[in-house]
Order: structure tokens, then sequence, then C-alpha cells
């Protein structure tokens, strides 16, 4: 469905530019919206354009501009000061996940945009309902949750708190389209969203098998590559489903359900990477060992695949897949 609106009219203010902020801040310049991003921490305004320089450029190797960088780059301001956010009609904050500072941010923002702004969160964790609460038009505030990096990535979360009135999530909805998302849009807010949810619950059977020496990190590592993988980003689960044919799924489930793990404590491996400050391949730190050039190999191995799994999922579009000609035949 085309978009309706045009991002060159709609400005939007990104508040948190981290990696996550710095991606969004992308992905909207990229759609064509003006933005305003905004650092709460001077080590982050200082650090924000060489980043979102080197994610535009991302963009421009995986084919996804249609100008030149520095148009995109007129764009953007990149400040400390929140008042570069009074004529945005939409801001999206991307914070630490720490209720207290998300409240002093929301303060902040609310001091100086109109009455008539959306304020939004990019929260996995916190629910929507509750953030709401530290704003003074609540039913203006829902929850958009990106993938990272957001310019090459399809999904988008859009969740309603209690207080948020659906016309609002309507238009962050429909305007999602100009972003290139296939959003979701949840009308009840629940703890974890849809994504966080399910992918918790696999966090927590892997992190099960492993913790039972059932399994290694490769094993699981593997199953999910070469299985789920090869299948995923064309139907999704429940497309799967039908695919195979459904009728052996009841039995399945009465087999292993019962044996899959409901644990509701940290696993110990989590824990004990929590307890040496291990980052991953941010600090050579995590569940595999990494040399620095093995983490710079992994960082740039990821953008090319960014680049072309976003090409990849561009061939099989879903609402080509979904058309019906007029005498109900499949495409």
């Amino acid at each position: 469905m085309r978009a309706k609106y045009i991002p060159a009219d709609i400005c939007i203010g990104v508040v948190g530019l981290g990696l996550m902020g710095s991606s969004i801040v992308v992905a909207l310049l990229a759609a064509g919206h003006p933005v305003k991003a905004i650092a709460p921490l001077p080590a982050e305004e200082a650090e924000a354009p060489a980043r979102i320089l080197a994610q535009l450029q991302h963009c421009a190797a995986a084919g996804l501009l249609e100008a030149p960088i520095e148009d995109y780059q007129a764009r953007l301001i990149i400040s400390g000061d929140y008042h570069q956010l009074k004529d945005c009609r939409l801001v999206l904050e991307c914070v630490i996940e720490k209720q207290d500072i998300k409240a002093l941010v929301y303060r902040r923002i609310t001091d100086v945009v109109s009455d008539d702004a959306v304020i939004s969160s990019n929260t996995s964790a916190i629910p929507i309902s509750v953030l709401q609460e530290q704003v003074l038009h609540p039913e203006r505030f829902l929850g958009i949750h990106w993938a990272e990096p957001a310019y090459a990535t399809r999904f988008l979360e859009i969740t309603c708190g209690v207080q948020t009135a659906a016309k609002y999530a309507d238009w962050v909805y429909e305007l999602s389209r100009c972003w290139g998302k296939e959003a979701t849009l949840l009308r009840k807010d629940i703890r974890g969203f849809i994504t966080n949810r399910l992918m918790y619950a696999v966090y927590r059977e892997a992190l099960s098998l492993v913790a039972d020496q059932r399994a290694t990190l490769e094993d699981v590592d593997k199953s999910f590559r070469y299985d789920t993988g090869s299948w995923i980003t064309l139907m999704g689960i429940f497309r799967r489903m039908d695919f195979n044919g459904i009728s052996d799924y009841a039995a399945i489930f009465r087999t292993i359900f019962p044996t899959l793990s409901n644990s509701e404590e940290v696993p110990m491996l989590m824990q004990r990477m929590v307890d040496i400050h291990a980052k991953g391949i941010h600090n050579q730190k995590g569940l595999y060992e990494y040399t620095a050039a093995e983490a710079r190999e992994w960082e740039a191995a990821f953008a090319l695949f960014n680049r072309d799994i976003c090409q990849l999922a561009a061939l099989y579009p879903e609402e080509e897949l979904h058309a019906t000609e007029s005498n109900g035949q499949s495409l």
C-alpha cells in the first residue's frame, strides 16, 4: 500500500544517540524526514556524527539511498539542546532502560514540544502503560520498538498503553509505511511485546539445554542458522505451520511441551556473563571468545548480511504474496 504522508513535511526528533538511536536517525533520514537528534550525554553528541555517517555509508552501499549522503546529512541537526524538538510532530526516546532516567527525559521533551506532538519510547522491557504516566498527554504516548539496524530491517512494533488514543497509534502505523516497515500494532500493552516474549522463550530453552549439557552453544546456533534461518524471513512461524500441513503439530505439542523449561530464574550462564561484565564482541568477553580482529570481522559481516537480507526480503513482498486476482485465485 502506498504511504499517504510526505516525510519531508514531518520533522521527527530522536533522543538518545547510542547505537540504536543513531540507527533510527539514519532510518528516518533515509525515509526523507528532517530529523532533530538530541544527545543527552556529551559523549553521545561527540560520537554521533561519525557513527551516523558510517551508518549512512552502509545504507548507500546497500542501495537504500536515492541521493548523495550529503543530502541526508543536510536534513539532520545533532544537539544537546532539547529546545530543538519544538517543531517535531513525533519524538522517539532511545535512552537507557531505566525508568527514572526515561521519566527525566520525558519531562524535558514535554517542556518544549507542542501539545499535539506524539511521544514514543523504543523500550522493549518497560510497559508503555507505566511510561505514559510520566507525560502531560498520555493519550499521545506509545511504544515504537525498532530492530537493529533500524535502517535495514522491516521490523517495527507499535504498542499502545492503556491511555493511548487509537488515532495516534493509527497515524504512526501509517507513517511507518514511509519507513519501509511491516509494522505490528498492539492495541493492548503486554510486557516484552511480541518479539521479546518469543525470543526470551527461546533463550530460556536454549540456555536450559546448554546448562543440562544436552547441547552446546554451537549446536543451538547451528540449529537456528540452518533450519529456522532458512525460511523465517519468508513465512514466519504460523505460515510455516500451514506450509508443513499442520496435522502433526498437536501430537508434537503434547509430547514436547511438558519437557520444556519453565524456570523463572536468571540462568547461571547469563549471571556469570553479567558478573564478568561481558559485552560480547564489544569488549571481546561473551558466550564465545573473540580477538579484537574477530570482533571487527563479525561487525563487518553483519553489515554485509543486513544488506543482503534486506535485498532478499524485497524480492518477496508480503502484500504480493497475499494478493489475489478478482476470481479469487492466488497469484
